[in-house]
């Protein structure tokens, strides 16, 4: 990680279109694709699909925090995935799918809860957000083959899109 730089793990689907997304995002300087939260160690992707590894597919964000910050970060997440679909985005179900926060510090986790309510309070989705926020406890990163998926494979699939 660079210096004064802060970082986030974040898991919402399949990892490839947060990804795609968040790359974009304002102050983002780089993303990674992975496996967190979990029991497996040294996860493959392989494993982690068949959902027996407890891991979801997670994406690790390092960003500028002079450009940007969580609450921010977390806003854009909950509007390009279904957080209220438990263990599941689009075609994808499992646990490997779900949608959750990995929080390294205090500031993190309040900035995801506070987002979590402001986000329900609007009302964008008609049913409860089951985004889980916990603790970080290690995250793995994916095969080469699916770092930057989407920016070698322009067609592959994603059913993430900004939503609100």
């Amino acid at each position: 990680m660079r210096q004064n730089s802060s970082s986030l793990i974040i898991a919402g689907g399949c990892f490839w279109g947060v990804e795609e997304l968040f790359r974009a995002e304002k102050g983002v300087l780089s993303t990674e694709v992975g496996y967190s939260g979990g029991n497996t160690e040294n996860p493959v992707y392989q494993t982690v699909k068949t959902g027996k590894t407890g891991h979801a597919e997670a994406l690790k964000i390092e960003f500028d925090p002079t450009l940007t910050d969580y609450e921010k970060l977390f806003n854009f997440f909950f509007s390009i995935h279904d957080p209220t679909t438990l263990n599941q985005q689009g075609n994808d179900k499992g646990s490997q799918y779900r949608s959750a926060i990995f929080f390294q510090t205090e500031e993190e986790k309040r900035a995801a809860l506070k987002v979590i309510e402001d986000v329900a309070a609007k009302n964008y989705w008609k049913k409860p957000i089951v985004t889980e926020v916990v603790p970080y406890k290690n995250f793995y990163s994916a095969e080469k083959e699916h770092q930057d998926y989407l920016q070698k494979n322009p067609g592959g699939y994603t059913c993430h899109f900004k939503r609100y």
